[in-house]
């Protein structure tokens, strides 16, 4: 019975404000109608509950339940009448605000954005000075609305996260190159990561917008270890591949050990009956792996791309001893 006839749980409510005691005005009966015809077309809503819709199921009800009269008639007092009756959850007490209910089949990002977008450009071309289309409640309201600033916060997070780490990275090395060096991994692991989230079905939202910066923040770390040692070994006149190899017996290992506990760590969440916690240590678990495969692998191929692999002039050799021949 539930699966057949139950409705959803993922409501998306619009509220429709009226001068008071107006809400069951002819001209705001028939947008509110419009609108919920319109929304009923769209994929991803099952119904809708409005004022509207009783309007018209009383009005044939009253009538002998002839489809006929399946219709708003323009009688003003006939649809007071219908209202005075309606429950009380449609409009409220003054009869300044009327509820839309949009029973939706999921809370998707697409199902939500599609709604909003369609609702948007409604109120855009019938709101008048009296009566406005409003967003949102309900629990898909509620999500919609989180998602919409998440989407804003998202990028705004990057930038600053990316900003201050590449000043950092300016600061210590004193170099533009080796601050791409650094950073260009990081980029590669976010875009991965994301391109992750997508094939796993996982949204970018509260929860899951702070997973992203601690990529950056333990990656960073990754490239710092290696970077600086390979930078310290240039400048003792070391060629880039010698450079790098000491800095893999120095600080490679560690790096190696740091990545592979994070990622056993956490990649055993992934057997957690919590939805949320599993796909959090299997994008965590890819992370902390890609950030090590990145700092170990991508990192000295670009600096040998985009340093040369030069040296630092060797140190003059003393007097009396020989000299390479």
């Amino acid at each position: 019975m539930n699966a057949a006839y139950g409705a959803s749980s993922d409501v998306f409510a619009v509220m429709v404000k009226t001068p008071e005691g107006a809400c069951s005005a002819y001209d705001t009966i028939m947008k509110v109608d419009a609108l919920e015809w319109e929304l009923r077309q769209l994929p991803g809503v099952e119904t809708t509950a409005t004022l509207a819709g009783l309007n018209r199921r009383v009005l044939m009800g009253l009538n002998e339940a002839n489809p006929r009269w399946y219709e708003l008639v323009k009688n003003q007092d006939m649809l007071n009448t219908i209202t005075a009756g309606a429950p009380r959850g449609l409009y409220n007490d003054s009869c300044s605000l009327l509820t839309m209910y949009v029973f939706l089949k999921d809370h998707k990002a697409d199902t939500l954005s599609r709604v909003v977008t369609h609702v948007e450009a409604f109120a855009a071309a019938n709101d008048t000075k009296d009566v406005k289309f409003l967003m949102a409640a309900g629990s898909a309201g509620i999500e919609a609305a989180t998602n919409i600033v998440v989407k804003q916060a998202w990028r705004i997070m990057l930038y600053l996260v990316y900003g201050v780490v590449a000043v950092l990275c300016f600061i210590t090395f004193r170099s533009w190159k080796a601050v791409l060096v650094a950073m260009l991994p990081l980029v590669v692991t976010s875009m991965l990561a994301e391109a992750l989230m997508v094939g796993l079905g996982m949204g970018v939202k509260v929860a899951t917008l702070p997973v992203i910066a601690l990529g950056v923040g333990i990656g960073v770390d990754y490239a710092l270890y290696i970077l600086s040692v390979t930078l310290a070994r240039m400048r003792e006149g070391l060629p880039l591949t010698e450079a790098y190899y000491r800095a893999l017996l120095f600080t490679g290992k560690v790096v190696m050990l740091t990545g592979f506990t994070l990622a056993i760590a956490v990649a055993t969440w992934v057997f957690s009956p919590i939805k949320f916690q599993a796909d959090m240590g299997l994008l965590l678990a890819f992370m902390f792996l890609w950030n090590m495969v990145g700092a170990l692998i991508l990192l000295p191929a670009l600096a040998n791309f985009m340093m040369g692999g030069r040296k630092a002039e060797p140190a003059a050799v003393p007097a009396g001893e020989p000299t390479a021949a």
